[in-house]
């Protein structure tokens, strides 16, 4: 049972239940976590913002899944690992390739450093050496691709955090840790 309960549509003020409202349209559903964000409109429109604008950068579907699976194995979110097995495949990550990404691997120089910096961030606390830093540049990750991916593990880290401390239910297919 959650710690923090979910917002119920009907008990939303109307602005935060429009919101919700457009979630749902949006995706088919509103997540136990989006309802939860919801206890704090300004959370809720913030994560929606920033996961929206990191949409447009040059991380695409599937790198953004990557990263999202690699940091939710790093910080242990069972709720994000579900919920990102189901994005990633419809990513067109393919089972395997969610595997990799859930141990901070993935096919491709490219995606392989993207999967292993987000990790390395999460692991080492943003304290990144010139050498991981050399790693990432040899393989293609540039300054503007660093940026987005610190982006995207905030990003993924309030989700996991939230959920850690929300006890969100998971409303996805269930995988295991």
């Amino acid at each position: 049972m959650a710690r923090i309960a979910p917002v119920k549509l009907e008990n939303a003020d109307q602005a935060t239940a429009d919101t919700l409202r457009a979630v749902d349209k949006k995706i088919g559903m509103i997540p136990n976590l989006f309802a939860t964000f919801a206890q704090s409109p300004t959370v809720l429109n913030a994560y929606l913002g920033l996961s929206e604008e990191l949409s447009k950068g040059r991380l695409n579907a599937s790198q953004r899944e990557i990263v999202a699976l690699a940091v939710g194995q790093a910080n242990a979110c069972q709720y994000c690992l579900s919920a990102h097995t189901l994005m990633g495949k419809g990513a067109g990550l393919s089972d395997e390739a969610i595997a990799r990404a859930r141990t901070g691997a993935a096919d491709g120089e490219l995606d392989n450093a993207i999967a292993a910096l987000a990790v390395k961030i999460v692991r080492q606390r943003g304290v990144l050496s010139d050498d991981d830093m050399k790693s990432a540049h040899d393989a293609g990750v540039d300054d503007g691709l660093v940026m987005e991916i610190i982006a995207n593990v905030a990003l993924n880290t309030l989700t996991n955090y939230t959920n850690h401390i929300a006890g969100t239910d998971i409303d996805f297919p269930v995988v295991s840790l």
